[in-house]
């Protein structure tokens, strides 16, 4: 089908839809059905079986099954099926491990899809992309990836970025008009727009006319096929110390066995012992069980509204140093009001907060008709013209009674809304003003510009501009200003008066927006913004607040105890920017201010000098975050950097971690980001380093405690073997240990919730090794001690009774697993046993208690006996096993608590 040439109701007719209501949601999800999701082809994933059978790939796996093979082959066939059982359970835990780290990117993946605005049943409502189906009306505005194919059927200043399929970065100018012509290539196509190309300016209308593979994208989908690894740093690190971790255990299992053999015992015995405790040793499941932390961690942090986009964030969390946040909507409640306006040396009091369009309009305390202030109604009027926001009321019922209650909803951006609320509360509403005034043009805001135009006409045929924006770009713009009802040249008192009053709001914490206007000739014709935006008449100003999110100050509190900086960057006036700074705690007495203009002047090597001393940057262009960024980085700063707009995609991208508002943010924005706010909150950006740091210590966790136990197996073997004794454990045994206590107890502690001093500790150098912080010593002296109190235990039994080696191996057995289920609760904390609370991970305690059920099992149920190779135990052999697997932990936690 050739869309670029049909007339919009051609293209309304092909696809079944109507530009004034859209689908319906019933016809949308019966074409979602029939045609599929709005996706690109992504390539096979392998299947559960093939992950399934991925467990026992493993060399030292593929090992122990060829000797459980000779095994039963010798007719040892009890031994062989346990150990094939235990062997079938690790690779069925490993499968769980794996399917729910894939299973949670997935969720990931879907929470961080994009999403288009879509009219259904005439309601404009956000939908993913992957939902759009052919015939479904969408808006776009700047910063938008367009998701889907579209014929543009309406378009005000829209440009389009088409690089990803064209090769032109240079953006196109779109309209809506048919086009003519047999071979229009897709760079010619004005009226289309693509899935996968960047909306840079404007905004329009368009109906989707191919979705999925079925798009221009679609047919060179290999060019988007994700190619992203997610693998993190910290992964990579841990498959080097796997391997480094392997040979060493091979070379001591080695050694244990030749030992052995040496000592005279049986060949195929240490063959199976040590093959057994090689298994056991590797820690192959490391990089696995790093996976699921990570997993389990970001799941964790999507309930606290933070959804990670790329998996090193959430290492890189732990060792943030500055957050660079946003004020509006982030330390923010983005719900604008008016509370002044100013006009001519006039100052107006506008009551009442919110979006509901009660107030009234006072001077010096007394209420005013707004119509008999010629002045004052024209700012009203002007600044709901110069708008795309509207306002809308929804019937909400509350109560037992269901009571109806009306609920005023913002629909664009607050700043706009605050100022149709402002006429609103005047009795001017959007409706009345589109029966006097049409709007013809718009030039959308632009940071550079810093303003938005609109050029209007009235019904007796005038044409004006009507401008918003910052009030000290706005008067340098203007040539006349509005004095009562006069108007007069802008002279350098009238400048004093207009920057005496933006002094005056803005330390009242307001935001300023300036309104002026021009009107224009008959004749004159506009082509770009500079042509309108030039000598306006000043108006005056509207002063608006954004009050603070009230959890945000205990949140910046937080944060500066963990060593963590808080810099708010604004696009506010410097006076402004700093009242609000100090109500939030942000600046501290000798905290210095930065506004956009003094940024600009600034290289990047002068800002370092300064960098430490800023804590509130004023009056900033998207682009000035960029160099902020650097300068913290150049200072070895780990920065944190909020966005939400196009502008703001380098500074997301070149921050050690961007974080892109997941509800003001455009799509550039969150493609760009690694972590997503989805409430665009300040404290939920601390709760997420509060989560990354425990995630990297949980991490710590699993590894000294699985290192630790696998320490102490194969020293309590070698030991053994140094010592002419009799093997101290059976390959069985080995392999059920490897299993129980490795498994369920090492998964339980990627649920731990933080240590209560986990925000009161300074940032995590990033180059700061696993082992950091004596996490060594902890598992070599802590293996050390379960592999000594373990051969003691079985020595003292052997010596009791030489001639019950069975006895002797329960004991030792026993000893072992309870030493390391007692070190478990040890490695939960960076100080001792005794400084947390056991029962704060249930999940650990059960996973414990299920690990002694089970032991319990093997050493007292006579089936099992026989497979084990164990005997119960009375209560003397209790006493001593209890005795000797408490030292490691007890007694050397003890000692630590009394150094403290």
């Amino acid at each position: 089908m050739k869309w670029f040439e049909m007339e919009v109701n051609e293209v309304e007719r092909s696809t079944g839809t109507s530009q004034a209501s859209g689908l319906s949601k019933k016809e949308a999800e019966n074409r979602l059905k029939k045609y599929g999701e709005n996706k690109l082809d992504e390539g096979e994933k392998p299947s559960a079986l093939l992950i399934f059978l991925n467990q026992f790939k493993d060399f030292m796996v593929l090992v122990l099954l060829a000797a459980t093979l000779i095994s039963g082959l010798l007719g040892e066939y009890i031994d062989a099926i346990t150990i094939m059982i235990i062997v079938m359970l690790n690779g069925i835990l490993g499968f769980v491990q794996e399917r729910k780290a894939e299973k949670s990117l997935s969720a990931l993946k879907e929470l961080s899809a994009p999403q288009m605005m879509v009219l259904r049943d005439g309601e404009w409502e956000k939908v993913l992309s992957s939902h759009i189906v052919v015939g479904d009306i969408v808006k776009i505005t700047s910063g938008d990836r367009i998701g889907a194919d579209m014929r543009l059927i309406s378009t005000n200043g829209l440009k389009i970025e088409e690089s990803s399929l064209t090769g032109e970065s240079v953006p196109v100018q779109k309209l809506e008009t048919p086009l003519h012509g047999d071979h229009k290539e897709i760079g010619d196509q004005e009226n289309m727009a693509f899935m996968g190309t960047l909306v840079t300016q404007g905004s329009g209308i368009g109906v989707v006319v191919a979705t999925g593979m079925k798009t221009e994208m679609g047919k060179i989908a290999h060019l988007l096929k994700s190619t992203e690894s997610l693998v993190t740093p910290l992964q990579r690190r841990l498959e080097q110390l796997g391997k480094i971790l392997i040979a060493v255990a091979l070379m001591l299992t080695a050694l244990v066995v030749v030992i052995g053999v040496y000592q005279g015992h049986n060949v195929y015995t240490m063959f199976l012992a040590g093959v057994s405790l090689a298994v056991a040793a590797i820690p192959e499941g490391l990089p696995a069980i790093v996976t699921v932390a990570l997993a389990l961690g970001v799941q964790r942090m999507i309930k606290r509204k933070a959804i990670v986009r790329k998996l090193p964030a959430v290492e890189t969390l732990g060792c943030a140093s500055v957050i660079c946040s946003d004020k509006t909507g982030t330390l923010t409640q983005n719900k604008m009001t008016v509370t002044h306006i100013w006009s001519g040396g006039k100052t107006w009091n506008v009551t009442n907060t919110g979006y509901e369009p009660t107030g009234d309009f006072l001077i010096n305390g007394k209420k005013v008709n707004v119509e008999t202030e010629r002045t004052l109604q024209q700012m009203l009027v002007y600044g709901s013209l110069c708008n795309n926001a509207t306002v809308t009321v929804k019937k909400q019922k509350e109560g037992l009674l269901k009571k109806t209650k009306n609920e005023y909803v913002l629909d664009g951006d607050p700043t706009e809304g605050a100022l149709v609320v402002a006429a609103m509360k005047a009795d001017i509403s959007s409706d009345k003003l589109k029966s006097y005034y049409k709007k013809i043009k718009e030039f959308p805001f632009e940071s550079t510009r810093k303003m938005m135009s609109v050029i209007v006409e009235d019904k007796k045929g005038q044409k004006y501009v009507i401008v918003k924006g910052a009030p000290d770009v706005i008067l340098s713009n203007s040539s006349h200003i509005l004095i009562g009802n006069r108007t007069e040249n802008v002279t350098q008192t009238h400048q004093n008066l207009v920057n005496d009053a933006i002094t005056r709001l803005a330390s009242q914490a307001l935001r300023t927006i300036a309104i002026a206007y021009r009107p224009l000739s008959s004749h004159e014709q506009i082509g770009q913004p500079l042509d309108a935006e030039r000598e306006l008449t000043f108006i005056g100003i509207q002063g608006m607040i954004d009050p603070p999110r009230p959890e945000v100050r205990g949140s910046i509190r937080e944060c500066l105890e963990a060593g963590i900086k808080t810099v708010m960057i604004t696009g506010d006036h410097a006076i402004t920017a700093k009242a609000i700074a100090k109500q939030l705690e942000i600046m501290p007495e000798n905290g210095k201010v930065l506004d956009g203009a003094a940024l600009s002047r600034l290289s990047v090597k002068e800002l370092e000098e300064m960098v430490d001393d800023v804590y509130v940057y004023a009056r900033v262009s998207p682009e000035h975050k960029l160099k902020i960024v650097k300068a913290l980085q150049a200072k070895g700063h780990i920065v944190a950097m909020t966005g939400d707009g196009v502008n703001d995609a380098p500074a997301i991208k070149a921050a050690n971690i961007g974080i892109a508002m997941g509800i003001t943010g455009t799509d550039v924005a969150k493609e760009a980001s690694s972590l997503i706010l989805s409430d665009d909150n300040f404290a939920t950006i601390k709760s997420a380093i509060k989560e990354g740091r425990n995630i990297y210590e949980n991490i710590r966790k699993f590894i000294r405690y699985m290192l630790a136990s696998n320490v102490g197996e194969i020293l309590v073997m070698l030991f053994a073997m140094m010592l002419g004794l009799p093997l101290p454990l059976v390959a069985i045994q080995i392999l059920w240990i490897n299993l129980v206590t490795d498994g369920l107890p090492a998964m339980a502690l990627g649920l731990d919730k933080a240590e209560g001093d986990v925000m009161k500790r300074p940032p995590r150098n990033p180059n700061e090794g696993v082992f950091a912080r004596g996490l060594a010593w902890k598992i070599i002296s802590r293996g050390f001690m379960i592999g000594i109190v373990t051969l003691v235990a079985f020595i003292i039994t052997l010596q009791a009774n030489p001639d019950d080696l069975t006895t002797a191996q329960t004991v030792a057995f026993v000893t072992l697993v309870m030493a390391q289920l007692i070190h478990v609760f040890d490695c939960r904390s960076e100080y001792s046993v005794f400084h947390r609370n056991p029962f704060e991970n249930i999940y650990l305690v059960f996973a414990v208690l299920s690990s002694i059920a089970l032991m319990l099992a093997v050493i007292y149920y006579p089936p099992l006996q026989t497979v084990f190779h164990t005997v119960a135990l009375d209560m003397r052999e209790w006493m001593l096993v209890l005795g000797m697997a408490a030292i490691p932990t007890v007694a050397l936690g003890g000692m630590r608590l009394l150094k403290k």
